[in-house]
């Protein structure tokens, strides 16, 4: 097992908008990133401080999604730039990490 030095970013937004597949396609096809994954809240509030859930009482449309993806620390800032520009993300945060590859697989 090797170890590796990444950038991990993380993108805050809502469900009912068409920037997720948006940014599926410039992730994978554009910017070759290696990982992305997306995760849809059950509750969750932004920076207008409305509650967004996914109770049977209070039903929202728009619930919230973390899109995360990883990837050298350069390719990473390309990216993010790349996905501000194009789609207007306005709360994204990013870290350094270290990923452990297995290099048998």
């Amino acid at each position: 097992m090797s170890a590796k030095e990444v950038t991990i970013a993380r993108i805050y937004t809502m469900e009912g908008h068409d920037q997720v597949n948006q940014a599926l396609d410039i992730l994978r096809d554009e910017e070759k990133i290696f990982g992305v994954t997306i995760v849809r809240g059950i509750a969750g509030f932004g920076e207008d401080r409305e509650i967004h859930t996914s109770s049977l009482l209070s039903l929202s449309l728009e619930l919230p999604l973390v899109i995360e993806f990883y990837d050298e620390p350069l390719k990473v800032e390309k990216a993010i730039q790349s996905l501000k520009s194009r789609l207007d993300f306005k709360h994204i945060v990013s870290w350094p990490a270290t990923a452990h590859i297995d290099s048998t697989s």
